[in-house]
């Protein structure tokens, strides 16, 4: 049997209503608009009702993605949820989706890997699809970061938005889909990027919640330290087995964790930042959501068309990286 890359036939995503700009921001934590700017490139971000989780984002998602390729959700043989923010550590919050979208039997599960998160579920997807077990995987990355920050800490809270994305896979047409991918992490720096309380190390009890323990926790200039580092060498990494320049590349879909960042990894690959997809600037760092509303964005500004090579690349907690380098097979249909 023929090995059949798998392709993206179709993307959703779905933002909350309520905008929290800099300036509302500002009011919480000691900072103004104009600081988190110049620090993040980030204007404004999107915070879930109080009725919302990480299930609710993920559906809406899921079914503008399924519409999007021409299916219904009686196709989908396999459903992956990236996510740090799950509805509850159990069931899946895959598993509530499923529900959601009416089916019975169909295999869910979720995957943690941070930021990362998104890259890695679609990396295992495409593998079920070349092994020829599924023909049809729905990959949703979704997170509610608004539940676990702290609003007066400046440093975590001016960054986090929330927001869904998914994909649907399907095999290729020969040549096009996923042509390599890399995956990486070290687990010696999970401390910079961590929620200690809520697991079976830190249960969340009354002590922990006064220490402010059920929060994430970043170590800003390792964290920078580290993407500096990574990003590019995952980028370059990616290309190799296909031989494929970076000129070559059309456009690269990075995790929207802060401007600087892209801006700094630009100059290191002597690239245009015209180069990436980038929209932190509205949505803020949405973690494992990122870089799928990042490649409906583009999709839908035109910025894609068949045939054209791109990159999608996270880093995030664990420490975690990856990429994925895949030709672009369909004419996109919002």
């Amino acid at each position: 049997m023929d090995r059949k890359n798998a392709a993206i036939t179709g993307v959703g995503i779905y933002v909350p209503d309520q905008v929290l700009t800099n300036d509302e921001l500002a009011k919480r934590a000691e900072t103004n608009a104009e600081w988190i700017w110049s620090r993040t490139g980030i204007s404004e971000r999107r915070i879930a009702g109080p009725e919302q989780a990480a299930s609710d984002l993920g559906v809406i998602a899921a079914e503008q993605a399924l519409s999007n390729a021409g299916i219904s959700a009686k196709d989908v043989d396999l459903i992956i949820v990236a996510t740090a923010t799950p509805d509850m550590l159990f069931p899946a919050t895959a598993c509530v989706i499923q529900h959601k979208l009416g089916l019975k039997n169909t295999p869910a599960f979720d995957l943690e890997a941070g930021c990362s998160g998104f890259i890695y579920a679609l990396n295992v997807g495409s593998h079920f699809i070349t092994s020829g077990q599924y023909r049809t995987v729905l990959v949703i990355g979704t997170e509610v970061l608004s539940r676990v920050v702290d609003w007066e800490d400046r440093e975590t809270s001016v960054i986090v938005g929330d927001g869904a994305g998914a994909v649907v896979l399907q095999p290729a047409r020969a040549g096009y889909g996923i042509l390599s991918c890399c995956l990486g992490a070290d687990g010696s720096g999970g401390e910079y990027l961590s929620l200690p309380a809520g697991g079976s190390r830190m249960p969340v009890t009354h002590q922990a919640i006064e220490q402010k323990m059920n929060i994430f926790k970043m170590n800003g200039p390792e964290v920078f330290r580290f993407a500096m580092r990574k990003v590019p060498e995952v980028i370059n990494q990616v290309l190799t087995p296909s031989q494929t320049s970076l000129e070559e590349v059309s456009l690269i879909v990075p995790h929207q964790a802060n401007l600087r960042i892209l801006e700094a990894v630009a100059r290191v690959m002597n690239i245009s930042i015209d180069k990436f997809a980038v929209n932190m600037d509205r949505y803020g760092n949405t973690s494992s959501a990122s870089i799928p509303i990042a490649l409906y964005e583009a999709l839908t500004e035109g910025r894609i068309n068949s045939g054209d090579h791109i990159v999608l690349t996270g880093f995030g907690a664990g420490l975690t990286w990856g990429s994925i380098l895949m030709r672009w097979q369909e004419n996109f249909r919002s």
